[in-house]
């Protein structure tokens, strides 16, 4: 019940602040640049990534992908090869594939590398091959007891190690692929998850001594693979305020779970909650919380470092973090949920939010990029 009064209070933030951001009469509007289209439903954009040549990829929970290559958007849906409009994760590989996990599983995106293997199926349109990845389920994997989520074959996230392979946080648990075949991963025997009752990581990360993270909601804390034996590191557990909810006690929600993030250039490991972030330096968990200074709630869904060493936190709207102290930033999006945050090559910041928003962030304002 705790993850359901989370869940009502974006419902609400989403709600309250359909109407922000609007262009005011009298003052200058935007100057003229391509924007997002939004052609099915209102969601989220949950995950962005820039390839090696330079264009920026965007996943949505309901319009698909879209590549923007700084003059227009291009979108691609199922009726481009897609297994589903519902993207959630992305990542080019060392070989420059770009790998997309969906609602549906995970697709492929490599129109001058197509291999045609026995486990691809061909999905190409208009000289864009999609290519559809079957990840073998073990035969003796239960059935997902959540009957909302029993059709789906989630991919979360992708990551891939300094070893090549790609490592899968999926709704149907953790997969390894070498480059031909998928192994599972168990992190914890019977052990489910918020959507499934066969997973229990949702994020991976590997840090600079080759060691595995893995995270997810209902996990007592965070896991740590060193490449032998799995580490359970439980964590103090962090407190959100949600004011929204009617009965004053159920207003105080605590959280223990973490997602692991990135690691700094001081060596720092980052993880998130709902409440707030964890911050590890090999020997001490520390927590930071709304009561630290980071915006909204405290509510952080994503984290990076940029070039110059700032930790930016998206959640309830964006915090910087310079290494002393937090500076909230929230004025100008329209919905101040965010899910993704990218930087670009050129230092640019980039937000993706609810209601299918993306932002490009100048350092001081939110300069609309969605229709």
């Amino acid at each position: 019940m705790k993850y359901i009064e989370v869940y009502v209070l974006f419902l609400m933030l989403a709600f309250c602040t359909s109407c922000g951001g609007q262009n005011k009469p009298g003052l200058p509007k935007e100057k003229e640049h391509p924007k997002l289209g939004k052609k099915l439903g209102n969601g989220n954009v949950q995950c962005g990534m820039q390839d090696k040549a330079g264009n920026l990829w965007f996943g949505t929970s309901d319009n698909g992908l879209y590549k923007y290559d700084g003059k227009t958007f291009t979108q691609f849906l199922e009726a481009d090869g897609l297994n589903s409009n519902n993207i959630s994760c992305l990542l080019e590989d060392k070989d420059g594939k770009i790998w997309i996990g969906t609602y549906a599983g995970l697709c492929l995106y490599a129109p001058s590398t197509h291999s045609g293997s026995a486990q691809h199926k061909s999905l190409g349109a208009g000289g864009k091959t999609f290519t559809e990845i079957q990840i073998p389920l073990p035969p003796d994997l239960p059935l997902n007891k959540n009957q909302y989520y029993s059709d789906s074959h989630w991919v979360y996230s992708i990551m891939q190690a300094k070893s090549g392979k790609l490592w899968f946080a999926t709704i149907d648990g953790v997969y390894i692929y070498d480059g031909k075949s998928f192994t599972p991963f168990i992190v914890n025997v019977g052990a489910g998850g918020y959507l499934s009752s066969n997973n229990n990581v949702e994020r991976i990360l590997e840090d600079k001594a080759g060691n595995i993270w893995l995270g997810g909601r209902t996990n007592q804390g965070v896991y740590l693979y060193d490449g032998k034996s799995i580490t359970n590191f439980k964590l103090p557990e962090l407190t959100i305020v949600n004011e929204s909810v009617r009965f004053e006690k159920d207003r105080i929600v605590s959280h223990n779970w973490a997602w692991p993030q990135l690691q700094d250039k001081n060596g720092n490991i980052w993880f998130s909650n709902w409440a707030g972030a964890y911050r590890y330096d090999g020997k001490t968990f520390t927590s930071f919380t709304k009561s630290d200074g980071l915006s909204g709630t405290g509510l952080v869904a994503k984290i990076i470092e940029d070039k110059k060493g700032i930790i930016w936190l998206g959640g309830d709207g964006l915090s910087r973090y310079d290494g002393n102290s937090f500076t909230p930033f929230r004025d100008g999006l329209i919905n101040p949920w965010i899910w993704a945050i990218l930087e670009d090559k050129t230092g640019n910041i980039w937000v993706g939010t609810r209601q299918t928003g993306l932002y490009l962030f100048d350092g001081k304002k939110f300069i609309n990029y969605s229709e």
